[in-house]
């Protein structure tokens, strides 16, 4: 009798913990036990969609874009993963394109971020050969040593 008691006690303890941890208000054994489930289940997609911001984060993919604005201008937008020296080689190849940097903003918290405006000393520039560019430099951090 003293056992089966000792028992119920443990339970009911066990009971009233679950009931705590899932903040739950039911007082049902049955309701506890699915209020706990229920937590658990949402435990996990939170936990699912930390990972894939995790992995978002850690995966950053290569973009490059380039608009052209005001007649000789340019509007550059640059995210790619982190890695030495890409803003200096983004601007030796400015500098090297004859385009004049009269903007830019920088962010390197996860990835590597840029958004610059540009102007070209002479208008022979086109899209094209400027995203060309910054993506040859972005591959080839250091400029050319040669």
């Amino acid at each position: 009798m003293d056992s089966r008691f000792r028992k119920r006690m443990a339970l009911r303890r066990k009971f009233h913990i679950l009931r705590t941890l899932t903040s739950s208000k039911s007082v049902k054994k049955s309701s506890i036990v699915m209020d706990a489930f229920l937590y658990i289940y949402k435990l996990k997609l939170k936990l699912e969609a930390i990972q894939r911001e995790y992995s978002k984060l850690m995966n950053y993919t290569l973009e490059v874009k380039v608009e052209k604005i005001n007649g000789k201008g340019f509007m550059i937008r640059v995210s790619c993963k982190k890695g030495e020296d890409i803003l200096v080689s983004i601007l030796e190849a400015f500098e090297k394109m004859g385009l004049n940097v009269v903007q830019a903003r920088v962010s390197c918290n996860y990835g590597f971020g840029m958004e610059a405006i540009v102007e070209a000393e002479d208008q022979a520039l086109d899209v094209r050969a400027v995203t060309e560019a910054v993506l040859k430099a972005i591959e080839k951090p250091g400029g050319d040593e040669a």
